[in-house]
């Protein structure tokens, strides 16, 4: 074969093998409308002035190993839903101090359009209305779109490390943290937060973002970076 046949031929095979190391996301043809959530007098709506964000992301295959034990409901479990094995659970403002705004204005029920356009960030349609809900509608001069607009940026500009390769050896709160501070330019460690369960299985990531949504020491420290944590690596 010759110099130009051999590039013509790597090309042709370069798509395939992009479809075959990425995982594809289809989104369903049928998601059912959410119902409306709001404050309640166990989560009253509290507005607050806003001092940081966080960016959560939840470890999908400890969630569907649990049946959503990170609170985030019964997500999506199908192979190539979420981002080498995270989806989004949401940007959250931070208050400047220990409160945070929530439920800050009524929240009607999201366009299908919407729903579409985000599910393959947060694959269930209840976490996303919840997600504007408590939180979006506390962003001065967001409407849904726009806040689910910079999730996506915010969640599509992390590389995320791998975890599963990760947990076959011994994996703490600093190794975690390292591993992302090494996949993110410009990251460091304290800039990323563990959710660990009672039983030592991570459940979420949570990148600090300051008030430009740039990424930013956490105003709360990580906890003890010894710590070890379980990582469930799923079926595939």
């Amino acid at each position: 074969m010759t110099r130009l046949g051999l590039a013509l031929a790597v090309a042709a095979l370069a798509p395939l093998a992009s479809a075959m190391a990425a995982p594809v996301c289809t989104v369903p043809p049928r998601i059912a409308a959410p119902d409306i959530e709001g404050a309640s007098e166990r989560e009253p709506s509290r507005v607050v002035p806003i001092g940081s964000y966080t960016l959560s992301l939840i470890w999908l295959a400890e969630n569907c190993r649990k049946g959503g034990s990170s609170g985030a409901g019964a997500l999506d479990c199908r192979a190539g839903a979420g981002k080498r094995g995270f989806v989004l659970h949401g940007l959250w403002p931070d208050g400047e101090g220990k409160t945070w705004p929530q439920w800050c204005a009524p929240a009607a029920p999201l366009p299908l359009a919407t729903l579409r356009a985000h599910y393959c960030a947060t694959p269930l349609a209840q976490l996303a209305q919840h997600e504007w809900a408590k939180h979006g509608t506390c962003m001065s001069g967001y409407d849904p779109d726009r806040y689910f607009a910079e999730s996506r940026r915010l969640f599509a500009g992390l590389r995320m490390p791998n975890l599963r390769a990760l947990s076959y050896g011994a994996t703490s709160t600093a190794s975690i943290q390292r591993a992302f501070a090494a996949a993110n330019r410009g990251m460091s460690t304290d800039m990323v937060r563990l959710n660990v369960n009672r039983q030592g299985w991570l459940e979420e990531v949570w990148v600090c973002l300051d008030k430009r949504l740039r990424w930013t020491s956490c105003p709360a420290p990580a906890g003890d970076p010894s710590a070890p944590v379980k990582i469930w690596r799923g079926r595939n």
